[in-house]
């Protein structure tokens, strides 16, 4: 009996010890695996690229694209841009500007107000307008 008993004891240990090593597997896969989820802001630049003095294009709408990704690539080390096209009446005149929309993320309030510095100086505008929105980001990979 008592040998009996031992075999049994000996059987259970070992199973216990199996399924604490599966265990054990399973929760680092997972940790390996869990995808990084963040709150983030997300800042969208709205960018006009009319002369704020004569209201013609300060650049042609390539070169402006191009002018901005420079000033973009300097402070951020990427971009994401939307072209858009505003319009709006003043004195009873029609104006139209070529407008980037600029997308912005992992960053802060202030940096974005130093590449707006340049961006502002770069194209002579008045101001630039920026929405800032909460969001969540997640760099997903399969």
């Amino acid at each position: 009996m008592n040998k009996k008993l031992g075999i049994i004891t000996i059987i259970l240990c070992g199973m216990s010890l199996l399924i604490s090593i599966i265990t054990m597997i399973v929760v680092i896969v997972n940790i390996n695996n869990k995808k990084e989820i963040k709150e983030d802001i997300q800042y969208v630049l709205y960018l006009g690229t009319n002369d704020k003095d004569t209201n013609n294009p300060v650049f042609d709408e390539e070169q402006s694209k191009e002018e901005a990704k420079k000033i973009l690539i300097d402070h951020f080390g990427g971009y994401t841009i939307q072209e858009a096209n505003g319009g709006w009446i003043d004195s009873g005149i029609t104006y139209k500007e070529y407008t980037l929309v600029i997308y912005l993320s992992d960053t802060t309030i202030d940096e974005v107000h130093e590449a707006c510095k340049d961006l502002i100086k770069k194209f002579n505008q008045s101001s630039i307008l920026i929405q800032s929105n909460k969001t969540t980001t997640e760099f997903y990979s399969g």
